[in-house]
């Protein structure tokens, strides 16, 4: 669950992650999106992965990335959980 905190705390992070909702983009796609390098992008996606937000599937030479749905909803609902007992 830290990890997904720590994914989720920087703003680059969480605006992949509004990208990812609508379709699966490979890191150029990803890239257009932003004013940072690939470098730093590939950083933000290895975190993210890392936490399995988001899963990598290598399609021909290209490797595309998609929103983990359901650690998505797992995180969401432990969220409202924790929200609700207050």
């Amino acid at each position: 669950m830290n990890s997904i905190y720590k994914a989720l705390w920087d703003p680059n992070r969480r605006k992949i992650l509004e990208i990812l909702k609508e379709w699966d983009l490979s890191v150029n796609e990803i890239l257009k999106h932003f004013s940072i390098t690939q470098a730093s992008l590939s950083h933000h996606l290895d975190i993210l992965k890392r936490s399995n937000l988001v899963i990598d599937d290598k399609r021909w030479q290209f490797v595309y990335y998609s929103l983990n749905v359901s650690v998505f909803e797992e995180f969401v609902k432990g969220l409202m959980d924790f929200i609700e007992k207050k």
